[in-house]
């Protein structure tokens, strides 16, 4: 991604891969149950948003990010369908029965971010190793503990889900998820500047999302403008609340000497400018003049405080 360029034909997957809704073959089990995942569509297109904010501490320039149509299929299929290469499959234990999700990760992709954090160029070696070091993985680690938090923020609407990275593994066959479990895989692309994007795969078992089927697949409704009747109601209302609006006429300050010799019949100077403080609970409202209206006394506003300044401070 650091050092690759972008065209048309890599700014997306680069494998055709079939649509989330499955039919069952004949004698095989229904690898989608759910149907159409609209709102789990629209849950990874609000992770995308958030990832921006992931990534371009690391890379240090700006992002785009996206999320592509998620697919359901085969642990084994989508292992088939990523290269041999180096890749870094970190585990996530779900607060929810029933396997744990997967981060995944290009190889390449996490040497060039270890470069970058040692104040490289972000270059990875020509021919990759076999392993992750330990500062990579540390690396992973770092990263993949970032993307926690925007991803339960992103899951926060629909499910409280607690999501906790754990070792990762440079080998799949290590990891505790059969071949044959049904996994929705959700992609996220990562592209900085002209540079080639990497792709970021979430995975989520099938069977821990059960539970939250008809959730998943409720679709997303636009937002409705409110009703006139109600927001006028509401408008009244808000104008009704009342603020307390006082003015500070003086602060003396005096030493704690003359405080403990103070007797009934004592006089304490105070002194004040033209212009005294009118207060809006804790904000500055403006100033005004000290007078008197109608026979009682009334602060008379010169002056009212800007909005984001006074209101605000």
């Amino acid at each position: 991604m650091v050092n690759g360029t972008a065209t048309k034909e890599n700014e997306r997957r680069e494998r055709t891969r079939a649509p989330a809704a499955h039919a069952a073959g004949l004698g095989t089990a229904k690898l989608n149950p759910f149907g159409d995942l609209h709102t789990l569509q629209h849950l990874s297109a609000r992770l995308a948003r958030a990832l921006r904010g992931v990534f371009e501490p690391l890379l240090r320039q700006e992002v785009r990010a996206w999320a592509e149509p998620l697919v359901v299929q085969r642990f084994a299929d989508y292992r088939t369908e990523r290269s041999d290469g180096l890749t870094a499959w970190t585990p996530m234990t779900m607060s929810l029965p029933g396997g744990a999700a997967l981060c995944v990760l290009d190889g390449r992709f996490v040497l060039e971010l270890l470069d970058l954090f040692f104040g490289g160029t972000g270059a990875a070696p020509a021919t990759l190793p076999t392993d992750f070091s330990p500062a990579a993985e540390a690396m992973v680690g770092r990263l993949v503990g970032t993307v926690v938090t925007p991803l339960k923020a992103a899951w926060e609407p629909l499910a409280r889900i607690d999501f906790q990275p754990m070792r990762v593994e440079n080998n799949p066959a290590m990891l505790s998820v059969d071949g044959d479990d049904a996994m929705i895989v959700t992609r996220f692309g990562i592209a900085a500047g002209e540079h080639k994007p990497i792709f970021l795969d979430l995975l989520y078992p099938v069977a821990a999302l059960r539970p939250h089927g008809p959730s998943l697949t409720g679709k997303v409704l636009d937002k409705q403008e409110a009703d006139p009747a109600w927001r006028n109601s509401l408008t009244r209302s808000v104008m009704n609340v009342r603020f307390p609006v006082r003015s500070v006429l003086a602060e003396p300050v005096v030493p704690l000497s003359m405080l403990m010799a103070l007797k009934a019949g004592d006089v304490i100077p105070i002194s004040f400018a033209p212009d005294v403080p009118v207060m809006v609970g804790t904000d500055r409202l403006g100033a005004g003049t000290v007078g008197t209206s109608n026979g009682f006394a009334a602060v008379r506003l010169t002056s009212i405080a800007r909005i984001d300044e006074g209101l605000n401070s």
